[in-house]
């Protein structure tokens, strides 16, 4: 069995953490020739990481679409940046998992930017972007490939350390394992090994990823190799067994501390990188939803029902079913009556307990609850966010209680609200007050209902105008003052955000609305 490796390293080729210094730079490269005269930022042809002839054939076909050469620019460099620079590793796992031989089992190890580890949200959502390109195919280095080998690669994880969010490279890979002081100075339990995990922060999304992504290929390609092959049941009974202890409130019905499946303190001078309680987190009252510790964001939660991952997790749980479905085995069939149950109840607690009477807007959803009453209304750039709601399904773009709550995020009414004459968007804590996300642009463009298309021409400008003539849009975005070139910006190089850009390319579609949308 062939093993395929990282992408080749050379003087002329920047090594994968490094990309994020190649993309400061304009000097030597071409530039569109659009007003803003954006520099090209794919690396070369043999440094680039993972070769897909559907993704140039895409660029190519969009070319002819894109009249704008700026806007298309944003797109070429945008599009293809995971495949190039973010998937370190691909290949196949060890036949007794320890040492070769090797099995038929695809692994893929995808980075989210300059750290040598893998998030499970983050590399789901980067190759979730390639949905247009995949089709089935038993190639190892094909798009689908790449999926499968992220599916069962997630599943692994999951199965040593379903309450973590970031991960090793595998010992297939060969890649050294990252360095991670918080291993040290945090407290998490259960406890965890270093030598397979990176970070430990119960995020439910990350989890809800895993489904998600698991949905979406199945859904594309009708392939049950890697539900049927492999030990994806068993990840899913894991899944919900794990969250079930986190379903509990704080006390027992007789007034004692109830049992928590997951606590976590940091030494950190970040409110946000730890928790009160001594790990415990603000006390909650049981509603059928799920505790999460931390938010996407990877910052820790005030109230801990975090109600977009709940409609996250509610939604590609119940999607899952399809596939568990399609299985011969009695395990499979035993679990769809409990994620079909688990799913309705979620749902039920975030009718009863996630929407509030806004006083400006009417019901919308609260971001955070903790089923005493107490509720935190705001919303945050990273997904799932309450403004991704209909995106990811949970709720129709029309419903009445979602668009109250999209109107309410995207105003001066959420506190993370930012804007100024370049960039207004949705930002968060992660980064502070006056740091606005185009991921929060880019999400308010997929879920817009503007049959005009006028909101999505105004994002669609203000992503270019905050690049910093760099030609790609940064995670986040300083957006109280003009960007000028030298400003200084936070995460260079995101991949997530990239993709995510893309992925309203295709969705709009690109060939109709946008391409005729003057950007000048």
């Amino acid at each position: 069995m062939t093993v395929c490796s990282a992408p080749v390293q050379s003087p002329i080729c920047p090594h994968p953490y490094r990309y994020r210094d190649f993309a400061k730079q304009r000097d030597g490269k071409d530039l569109s020739k659009g007003r803003h005269r954006l520099p090209y930022q794919r690396p070369l042809e043999k440094c680039r990481a993972f070769h897909s002839p559907e993704m140039e054939n895409t660029i190519a076909r969009l070319k002819k679409k894109i009249t704008d050469p700026d806007l298309f620019r944003l797109f070429e460099n945008s599009y293809p940046n995971s495949l190039d620079t973010a998937v370190l590793w691909t290949g196949f796992a060890f036949a007794n998992g320890k040492q070769p031989p090797y099995s038929d089992e695809d692994l893929a190890f995808v980075i989210t930017g300059d750290i040598n580890a893998m998030w499970l949200r983050d590399s789901a959502n980067q190759v979730l972007s390639y949905l247009p390109l995949l089709k089935p195919s038993s190639a190892p280095r094909s798009i689908a490939a790449l999926f499968r080998g992220i599916i069962n690669l997630h599943s692994r994880y999951i199965k040593f350390s379903p309450y973590c969010h970031a991960f090793q490279p595998p010992p297939e890979s060969g890649i050294p394992n990252g360095y991670n002081i918080n291993y040290h100075r945090n407290k998490v339990k259960p406890p965890y090994s270093s030598n397979r995990t990176f970070d430990c922060k119960w995020e439910l999304d990350s989890l809800a990823s895993f489904l998600q992504i698991s949905s979406e290929y199945y859904n594309a390609t009708g392939d049950l190799g890697p539900f049927s092959n492999y030990q994806w049941t068993e990840t899913v009974e894991i899944i919900l067994d794990t969250v079930e202890t986190m379903r509990t409130g704080t006390y027992t019905d007789d007034g004692q501390l109830a049992p928590s499946g997951y606590t976590m303190t940091g030494h950190t001078n970040r409110a946000t990188e730890t928790t009160s309680n001594d790990g415990l987190g603000n006390p909650v009252k049981r509603t059928g939803m799920i505790r999460s510790t931390f938010r996407p964001s990877d910052d820790s939660t005030i109230h801990q029902f975090l109600i977009p991952s709940n409609m996250m997790f509610a939604r590609y749980l119940d999607t899952a079913t399809i596939m568990m479905g399609q299985l011969k085995k009695q395990k499979a069939k035993e679990l769809i009556a409990r994620m079909r149950k688990m799913a309705a109840e979620i749902r039920d607690g975030i009718a009863k307990h996630g929407i509030i009477y806004h006083s400006q807007f009417g019901a919308i959803f609260a971001y955070e609850v903790d089923g005493f009453g107490s509720q935190n209304l705001m919303d945050d750039a990273n997904l799932p966010s309450l403004l991704s709601a209909s995106m990811i399904g949970f709720v129709s773009p029309r419903d009445e209680v979602y668009l109250n709550t999209r109107l309410f995020a995207l105003s001066e009414a959420n506190p993370y609200w930012m804007h100024g004459p370049v960039l207004s968007a949705i930002g968060g804590p992660h980064n502070g007050p006056v740091r606005a996300w185009p991921l929060a642009s880019i999400v308010r463009i997929l879920t817009s209902q503007d049959g005009s298309g006028e909101e999505a021409r105004e994002e669609l400008r203000a992503i270019l105008n905050s690049t910093d003539g760099l030609g790609r849009p940064f995670p986040q975005a300083f957006s109280l003052r003009r960007l000028v070139a030298g400003m200084v910006f936070m995460g260079e190089w995101d991949v997530w955000a990239d993709d995510t850009r893309s992925r309203e390319q295709e969705a709009i579609p690109i060939e109709g609305k946008l391409s005729i949308i003057p950007m000048t």
